[in-house]
């Protein structure tokens, strides 16, 4: 039987056109050796996810990574703030925020005075859809990315792409010199980008939208294999009581991701990846289960559902691949951005000390117990999103503020920095917060010698003027309704990390890595630099034994199925 196995290996290898050995000795990017790279991030995909649902899953879909893959069981963020923004950054970059500079979705820009988002850019604007507005670009990244890197090797022949319903978690990902990103606009669901990448849309997008793709998931019901009702994409109005868009009514259901593969396919197709002289990337993030996420939890019947409907999209994705570029010829990586704390609601049910906090309510709190402190009314605290709350720099001012008497000697030009944030997050603790560290304090490298001091310090950005990351206490969340990301906890830092191609030895890997080890590990692969701020290790246990011309390729015992070699069944 082992005989059979080996003999199919070799037969599938020919097929492709290589031969192992050969593709294992000229592995790198300047010979398109593989044609191409995919990354696909799922967006709020906790790590127990795939254990979860393993004996419910297809052939095709997350068993090709668990069966036939490498798959990582213990990949943690080794920093706190777990949002998108910044998940999707460490990701391609191969470093925390403390190296990429992306502390969160958005924040307080003291400048502007108002909050702007992660890749917000006035330089730009948007392309595509009718949308106003600034238009995105990574200009806050303050480290280049994996396909940067790929783009410097090869003099620019790479291809490199990345798509996602979310802005941020588009253009982050495509780096500086992508040749595109693209995501969608929120209320009609066509695709767009920024002039950042071009003046105007590709004509196969131009047909896309045109050919009104996104109309079709419209009022249609979404249901599990026995029949129940699941979700709805009926129309309806959002909190603001009017319309609201596919983003929200569309995008928290299984039908959202079917429309982003439905555009990923046409993006290899006419944009013709994996046929060119270099290796080309191309970046899915997958943001449906995060809109769904918040509002149902981790544990709910939906998020199952979600999972079994991606576990069906993924195959259909990779039959599509391996009959394009063929499976011989791709590598995939699969990871997460971030995690989900379970409902409070449930989690209260089993005894565990969850909470719903409202940061609106605990910044008028800390507000009003500085007010009492400094012996002036103000907003000290201009946004709260919990646990990162933005401090109002003016009030804290000489001219704006009467000290109290323990501030007053000394302090003729207003209340330090240093001292506004430890003022603002002791209010935070009086308000339910288990501790905090402010922006000062985290630019000094004043951290404990421990593990949150370590996840904390990894979570440092100069963005944002002054700031407090408040500790969050175990399964409280800062929402008044569903759940929420963004603690140092394991149900927001465990994700999945997996990786299938002919680099890779296939094998459960119970060795510790990181999220920072994606870019590392394949910048190695591909024979190129690591991205200039990159952190990560190489995953070296997960990788086929390195040959050389002329070498012999040893046999190895082949499960039955799939293997890195050949299309999915």
């Amino acid at each position: 039987m082992i005989v059979l196995r080996r003999l199919t290996v070799m037969l599938l290898c020919l097929a492709s056109g290589f031969f192992c050995s050969v593709q294992n000795a000229l592995a790198s990017a300047y010979n398109a050796h593989p044609r191409l790279v995919v990354v696909i991030v799922i967006d709020q995909f906790r790590g127990d996810y795939l254990e979860r649902y393993r004996d419910e899953f297809g052939e095709g879909g997350f068993r090709m990574f668990l069966d036939h893959g490498a798959y990582f069981t213990d990949c943690n963020y080794d920093y706190a703030n777990t949002r998108t923004a910044p998940g999707h950054a460490t990701l391609l970059t191969g470093s925390y925020t403390s190296g990429h500079g992306i502390i969160a979705n958005d924040w307080w820009d003291p400048q502007k005075k108002k909050r702007v988002t992660s890749v917000e850019d006035d330089s730009t604007k948007l392309v595509g859809g009718g949308s106003a507005g600034p238009g995105a670009s990574p200009h806050n990244l303050l480290s280049d990315t994996l396909g940067d890197e790929l783009k410097l090797a090869t003099g620019g022949k790479a291809r490199v792409f990345a798509v996602s319903l979310k802005d941020r978690a588009a253009v982050l990902p495509a780096g500086f010199s992508g040749d595109g990103a693209y995501w969608i606009d929120a209320k009609s669901g066509d695709w767009i980008t920024s002039t950042y990448y071009r003046s105007d849309l590709p004509e196969w997008v131009d047909k896309f939208n045109a050919s009104h793709r996104a109309e079709k998931y419209w009022n249609r019901e979404w249901k599990d294999s026995d029949g129940n009702v699941l979700g709805s994409t009926a129309p309806r109005n959002g909190t603001d009581d009017k319309a609201a868009g596919f983003y929200k009514v569309v995008g928290s259901t299984p039908f959202a991701d079917d429309y982003q593969f439905e555009f990923a396919k046409e993006l290899v197709l006419y944009e013709k990846l994996g046929a060119g002289a270099a290796t080309d990337l191309l970046v899915i993030g997958l943001s449906a289960n995060d809109i769904l996420g918040h509002q149902v939890g981790p544990d709910s019947p939906q998020m199952r559902g979600m999972a079994l409907e991606l576990d069906r999209q993924l195959g259909e994705f990779f039959t599509f691949l391996g009959h394009q570029v063929g499976m011989a010829n791709v590598w995939i990586a699969l990871s997460a951005d971030h995690g989900i704390a379970p409902l409070p609601d449930f989690a209260k049910t089993l005894r565990l000390p969850a909470a719903n906090l409202d940061a609106k309510a605990m910044r008028e709190q800390i507000n009003s117990l500085l007010s009492k402190k400094y012996a002036r009314k103000a907003d000290y605290v201009l946004d709260l999103n919990y646990p990162l709350a933005w401090l109002n720099e003016e009030a804290f001012s000489g001219s704006a503020i009467e000290h109290s008497a323990e501030h007053t000697a000394g302090h003729s030009g207003g209340i330090k920095e240093s001292e506004a944030e430890a003022d603002v997050g002791e209010a935070l603790k009086v308000a339910g917060s288990a501790g905090y560290f402010g922006k000062s304090q985290l630019a000094r490298g004043e951290t404990p010698a421990t593990e949150i001091g370590r996840r904390y310090a990894h979570s440092y950005s100069p963005a944002g003027g002054w700031y407090v990351m408040g500790i969050p206490r175990e399964f409280q969340v800062g929402t008044t309704k569903g759940t929420d990301h963004a603690s140092p906890f394991s149900y927001d830092t465990h994700v999945p990390l997996a990786f299938y191609g002919l680099a890779f030895q296939p094998g459960i890997y119970r060795t510790h890595a990181e999220p920072v080890d994606l870019a590392v590990t394949l910048a190695s692969l591909l024979g190129i630099n690591a991205p200039v701020q990159a952190t990560g290790r190489v995953l070296t246990e997960a990788l086929q034994t390195p040959r050389h011309l002329g070498t012999a390729l040893p046999m190895q015992p082949v499960a039955p199925g799939p293997s890195p070699s050949g299309a999915p069944q």
